[in-house]
């Protein structure tokens, strides 16, 4: 048996696709609904999983630092140097910022934090969803 907690935590983003056919070339925004899932076997002397407050605090303080409301792009994108003139917040990253490749690093950094995180969702849209989670061998 387990204990299983999730919080919400909303952020606003905009991105674009590199050599993708569809819209999502386009530099466009989301209203993105991040859901962090942690577990434990057993609770804490406090009787939780995890402090929600805790949780917003450390997740939420990085995302502001580094992706809300701004532009994310791959770091390859050819747009990236003319954006970043124009405003110093565009985010670069290591891949495609899709949802999915964006979930994975929030899951990471979360972890990374010391968090006991089991899986990260992230809403594009209020239709569209990414899970990552780790898989056991």
């Amino acid at each position: 048996m387990s204990y299983r907690i999730i919080k919400i935590i909303p952020f606003v983003y905009g991105h674009r696709l590199m050599n993708y056919p569809g819209k999502c070339r386009r530099l466009h925004g989301h209203s993105g609904r991040l859901e962090i899932v942690l577990e434990a076997d057993a609770l804490d002397g406090q009787g939780m999983v995890a402090d929600f407050s805790k949780i917003k605090e450390k997740i939420s303080g990085w995302l502001a630092a580094n992706f809300d409301h701004r532009l994310i792009l791959n770091k390859k994108d050819p747009w990236l140097g003319r954006l970043k003139k124009i405003d110093s917040s565009v985010a670069a990253v290591a891949f495609d910022p899709t949802a999915e490749n964006l979930a994975r690093m929030i899951f990471e950094k979360a972890k990374a934090m010391g968090l006991a995180v089991v899986e990260a969702r992230l809403w594009e849209t209020e239709a569209s969803c990414a899970v990552y989670k780790e898989t056991s061998t």
